[in-house]
C-alpha cells in the first residue's frame, strides 16, 4: 500500500476546478435520484417506525411526518434513505 500525499491531492483538486472553471476540462458529474418513498423504504427492510426511526437518528414522530407527507426527508436524511433503499444490507445488519 502506498502512501498519500493529501496535500498534493488537495493542490491537484484545486487546479482541476480552476481549470473547469476556464473551461479547459469538463468534469464528471452525476445527478442523483430522489429516494423512493419513506414507507416503502421502511416497509422493505420489514421496520416499525420506532426501529427506522432509530436507525435513521430521528424521533418516530418524523419518520409518521414523512410517511403523511407533512415534511420531507432533507440533507443528510435523505442521503440515509438513498443508502436504506439501494443497499439495505447495511440497515438490516445493524439490527
Amino acid at each position: 500500500m502506498t502512501e498519500r500525499n493529501i496535500g498534493l491531492e488537495i493542490l491537484e483538486g484545486i487546479k482541476e476546478i480552476k481549470a473547469h472553471k476556464a473551461g479547459k476540462i469538463k468534469l464528471k458529474t452525476r445527478e442523483l435520484k430522489e429516494p423512493s418513498s419513506t414507507k416503502s423504504i421502511r416497509s422493505k427492510l420489514h421496520l416499525s417506525q420506532v426501529a427506522f426511526a432509530g436507525l435513521m437518528g430521528v424521533s418516530p414522530r418524523t419518520i409518521q411526518d414523512w410517511e403523511q407527507g407533512r415534511r420531507n426527508p432533507q440533507g443528510p436524511a435523505k442521503s440515509l434513505l438513498r443508502i436504506a433503499e439501494q443497499h439495505p444490507e447495511v440497515f438490516v445488519n445493524i439490527v
